[in-house]
Parts: C-alpha cells; sequence; structure tokens
C-alpha cells in the first residue's frame, strides 16, 4: 500500500492515547502516514564517543559512564510551600575522571541512576565550579537489569520538530512502533523506469533509513528519493490544474490577424529596432493571443529592457479584434509614465488611451468611465482604481500587471472579473517566488528579455563606508556641473526621534542649502499629494531641477535618461528588490 493510504490514528499506538495525540496533532500528525513523514530535521551523531575530560570541550559530547553515587544539593524553598526543593545530582565515571549529572526536575532518576549502572550519555557539558557537570543530557542504559547488554545507543539519532509537551524520545518509540507494524508493507509510487534510472531504494526501506540511518548517506539517498517523489507529485498536480483550467475554459472565438496591422506601422514610426530578446517575447504573447485558451504569461527582464514597450504590441493585437486593455500599475507615479509613454506611441495610429486614478476629479472621473464602458477607450492605464466595483469594460480582452509582486492575487482577479475570459500578462523585474513557481510547474508561461536595448550602458554600483561624505558629494557635483542630473535616496521621510538614520526632508534642506547651492533641488515622498508629486516629477524630466532627494517612492516610475548618478544611503535599510529597482 501507498504510506497516504495508511490512515489509522495514531492514538492507537501503544503508549500514545488521546492525550499525547492531541499533542502530535499541532504537528499536523493525525495518523501514521504523517507520524511516518514527520521526517527528522536533522541528526545527531552519537557514534562520536568521548571522554569525560574532553566532554566540556564539544558542543555535545557522547560518553560511555558508570554510576558512582548520587546526592540532593540545594534546601530553597519552594514558591508554593514550606518544603525544602532539592536537585538530585549525580555522579558518573569513566577511564578519564568524573562527571556531574544535574538533574532539575527529573529527582525520579534516583530510582535508575543506582551506584554501578552503566549509561550512554549524550548532553553540553560545562567546567564549573571545579568539575564537569551537565544539565542538558539525555541518557540509555547499555545494560538491562539482569545486566544483559541492549541494542547499541551510539547510533545516528533524528532530531525531530517538536511541540510543548512533546519530547524527542517519545516520537522516536512512536516511529519505531509505526514502522515495525506497517512499515515492511509500504509500496513504491514512482514508476519502475525513475526508480530504474536514478537507482532509488525501495519507498519501505527509504522510510525507515531516513528515520533511522547507519550512515549519513543513507539519509542522503533516502531524502533524494522522497524529494524526488514530492516533486514528482507537485509537477503532476499542477499539470493537471492547468489541464483542468484549459478545459474549463468556454471556448471563446481565437483572434484573427487584423489587416490594420498597427504593430508593423509602429515599428516603422520608431526611431530604433526591438531587440532580439524583445522580438522573440512579442512572437510568444502573439502566439498565445490568437488561442482560443486564455493566456497566462509572465514578462520577465531587468530594469530598462523595454518591457512596457512589447505589452504595448501585445495590446496593439488584441485593440485590432476590437477589444480593450486594461494596464495597471502600483503607483500613480508610475501609471502616469505608463499612461504618457503609452500614449505617445498609439494616439498616432488613430487609438484612444486614458489614465485613471483614486485622485481624480469627482466630473472627470464619471466621464472617463462613461467613456470607458461604451467602448471608447482602447487602453486605459491606471493604479489600484481600476479594479474598484464602478469600473466598467465594454470588452476587456487583455490585463497587464506591472510590478506584479506588488498586488495580491485577489487583487489582479478583480480586475481579470471585468472581463470574460481576458488574456493576462504580468511583468516584473523582480518576480516573487510563487511567481517563479508557478512557471516551472506549468501554469504560467514566462517570456524573457535578457539583452538591453542599444545604448544604454551597465550600472556601476559603489559601496563607501560612512564618513566618505565629500568624496561622494564631489563625484555628484561633477555630474551636475555636467549638466547631469542625480537622486539621493534615504529610507525614511522625516526625523522619528528613535531613529538615528537620515531622513529626506532633513537632507534636502542639508544638501540643498549647504552642499550644492547652486543647483535646483527637488523633494519628493509619499506624503505629499499626488498632484505635488507629479509637478516635481514633471519638472525633474524636464530637467528644471538638478537633483531629487526621495525615499523609495521612486523604486518605480521614475524614467529620466539625463539622471546619471544616484547615492542611495542607508541602503542596509532597504530590500534587495528595492535596490534592485532603484538601481534601475
Amino acid at each position: 500500500m501507498f504510506i497516504r493510504e495508511i490512515t489509522q490514528k495514531i492514538q492507537f499506538l501503544k503508549g500514545i492515547g488521546p492525550k499525547l495525540a492531541s499533542i502530535f496533532e499541532k504537528l499536523a500528525v493525525l495518523t501514521v502516514a504523517d507520524l511516518l513523514t514527520l521526517y527528522p530535521r536533522t541528526y545527531e551523531d552519537r557514534r562520536q564517543i568521548t571522554s569525560i575530560k574532553d566532554a566540556h570541550k564539544l558542543d555535545r559530547a557522547q560518553l560511555l559512564v558508570t554510576v558512582v553515587a548520587h546526592d540532593l544539593i540545594g534546601n530553597t524553598p519552594r514558591s508554593a510551600g514550606k518544603h525544602p526543593h532539592q536537585t538530585l545530582k549525580v555522579f558518573v565515571q569513566d577511564s578519564s575522571g568524573i562527571a556531574s549529572l544535574l538533574c532539575f526536575g527529573r529527582n525520579f532518576l534516583q530510582r535508575v541512576f543506582l551506584p554501578g549502572k552503566k549509561l550512554f550519555v549524550s548532553g553540553s557539558f560545562s567546567y564549573r565550579f571545579g568539575e564537569i557537570q551537565s544539565s542538558n543530557f539525555d541518557y540509555e542504559p547499555i545494560e538491562d537489569d539482569s545486566g544483559k547488554t541492549v541494542p547499541a545507543t551510539a547510533v545516528i539519532l533524528p532530531v525531530y520538530p517538536l511541540t510543548e509537551g512533546l519530547t524527542r524520545n517519545t516520537v522516536i518509540k512512536a516511529v519505531r512502533q509505526a514502522l515495525a507494524k506497517f512499515g515492511k508493507d509500504i509500496d513504491d509510487e514512482l514508476p519502475a523506469n525513475i526508480m530504474k534510472k536514478y537507482r532509488f531504494p525501495a519507498k519501505k526501506h527509504a522510510i525507515a533509513s531516513v528515520h533511522f540511518p547507519k550512515e549519513f548517506s543513507d539519509a542522503q539517498m533516502d531524502l533524494k528519493l522522497l524529494k524526488y517523489e514530492e516533486l514528482f507529485y507537485l509537477v503532476l498536480i499542477m499539470q493537471r490544474l492547468a489541464r483542468s483550467r484549459r478545459a474549463a475554459a468556454k471556448n471563446r472565438a481565437t483572434r484573427k490577424p487584423s489587416a490594420k496591422n498597427l504593430h508593423k506601422i509602429l515599428e516603422t514610426r520608431m526611431s530604433f529596432t526591438l531587440t532580439a530578446d524583445q522580438k522573440q517575447a512579442v512572437s510568444e504573447i502573439q502566439q498565445d493571443l490568437m488561442r482560443s485558451v486564455p493566456m497566462t504569461r509572465l514578462l520577465q527582464g531587468d530594469v530598462g529592457c523595454g518591457k512596457t514597450l512589447v505589452a504595448v504590441f501585445a495590446a496593439l493585437l488584441v485593440v485590432e479584434a476590437g477589444e480593450q486593455v486594461g494596464l495597471m500599475a502600483p503607483t500613480e507615479l508610475l501609471s502616469r509614465q505608463h499612461a504618457r509613454t503609452i500614449a505617445d506611441l498609439v494616439e498616432p495610429l488613430g487609438l484612444k488611451t486614458a489614465f485613471l486614478s483614486s485622485g481624480m476629479d469627482a466630473r472627470q472621473k464619471e466621464l472617463l468611465l462613461r467613456s470607458l464602458a461604451a467602448g471608447e477607450i482602447d487602453i486605459i492605464v491606471g493604479t489600484h482604481a481600476l479594479f474598484q466595483e464602478a469600473v466598467k469594460f465594454k470588452k476587456l480582452g487583455l490585463v497587464i500587471i506591472d510590478e506584479q509582486h506588488r498586488f495580491g492575487v485577489r487583487e489582479r482577479q478583480r480586475l481579470m472579473d471585468k472581463g470574460i475570459q481576458p488574456d493576462l500578462l504580468l511583468m516584473t523585474a523582480t518576480p516573487i517566488p510563487r511567481s517563479l513557481a508557478l512557471t516551472v510547474f506549468g501554469d504560467l508561461s514566462i517570456s524573457t528579455i535578457r539583452t538591453k536595448p542599444a545604448g544604454r550602458t551597465s550600472v556601476i554600483t559603489h559601496l563607501t563606508a560612512e564618513g566618505n561624505e565629500a568624496k561622494v558629494y564631489d563625484r555628484v557635483r561633477r555630474e551636475l556641473a555636467a549638466g547631469r542630473q542625480a537622486y539621493f535616496v534615504y529610507p525614511l521621510i522625516e526625523e522619528t526621534g528613535k531613529s538615528e538614520l537620515k531622513n529626506a526632508i532633513n537632507m534636502y534642506t542639508h544638501l540643498s542649502k549647504d552642499v550644492f547651492p547652486d543647483f535646483t533641488a527637488g523633494l519628493i515622498h509619499s506624503r505629499l499629494d499626488e498632484e505635488e508629486k507629479r509637478a516635481t516629477m514633471d519638472a525633474f524630466m524636464k530637467q528644471k531641477i538638478s537633483f531629487l532627494v526621495a525615499t523609495s517612492v521612486v523604486e518605480v516610475g521614475v524614467d529620466a535618461p539625463n539622471a546619471t548618478v544616484m547615492v542611495v544611503e542607508h541602503a542596509e535599510r532597504f530590500g534587495l528588490s528595492q535596490l534592485h529597482q532603484l538601481r534601475g
């Protein structure tokens, strides 16, 4: 039988019972199958036996010792009464010396640690008060009461995830019992040809060995089988889900090539040519858009590689088919930039574009939404405002999400629900693990732009220590004097009183008055109203501002080709994806 078919409740294993089973449940262990798949998180090698005299030199030592004597120490009254509370202290020895075991809360061991008893002890030892001692130790008897040697305890011992009320020994005993009762009946689950190709051990042997390996190499091979099997099922499930999604999709009419050839007209109007990667991405997307099954594709590439232009070519094909396109970006700055860029590209072709944000004038928004619902707007660009209930499309055919890692699944779906099986194109320079997982396991296609457009040089990153500000400022001053522009980015908007970090407001005053008084400065952060932010960015892009002091609000949505240097202070306060975006 397959391991998941062992559905017996663990409470029926000897020594478990309902109370202990409820503790196992905290680890999501309810059945014997759950218990057998509670794999060790690591292992403890108890095969290396050391001597008492060297025990305190190791993080954890394994000893073979004999009990010499024991005593009760301490005379501290109990907090809840007047009876003295004493702790059992056990003296053990080997040929190298004597150590003491402090049994805090375990005075019952007095009945176990009898003089002359031979023990295997594993614990953390230290040299204190003139002796080698341990209060954190495990033990196993070497001989039973009749003097007969018990099974070897100097082994590789599994270390399991635990929870309050559950000890490692309890888990080990339960796993041993489950293996003894069910282990021999566990069948292989992978196809025989895969088992043979990778020389995997039989599943029943792997399960037993991963819990109690004789050698570390055994555990590695067993884990390889179990990981491969888990990945095999994950891929299988994802492929089934993808197939089900395609089968459940209503057979929408396929788009037919249009005689308008807007993408060809756009190519001839551009002063540059697409890179090879851009052409490949456009081709892949266009093939998806011509199918009856909705597209779900991730377009990834570094900042500045030309993802937006690829999205425009995709949008043209959809608009030619009489459908609408919605592009959503996380910030108003980025949305406005996209709206401006797209308008410059497609409005000369006769297309109507629009921009929507939550801060728009009510009357203006009403007119825009009415035009959108009537199908008079071909491409609309906006922020989260796009998925609000009042937004209606006549025929939404393509949803484009930029910086997709900044949106939740439900937020994206709310925009998708405004159309009937629209295509979905996600764009990002920093794909999140979930998106990458979907590209690997079957529910999301991927296009990658690796090369940058001609003329775009590589970014050079310098790291400098605090105290070298003068050198940094000198470098920026040379760029400004040459007619270039610069950014200064800080983690805080203003002084908080609880942090010594530099902030944008104070540094704007310092830089504009003390460091670069001969150049025009601008300040931008999230607390400014949208109109002020837009005016500042417009002035910067028109080169009316020489340098811009900002927070991470400029992480996305700033396209200023004349800006050649960026200074990020307290870079350790930014995430890697933020630094990557800023660097781009």
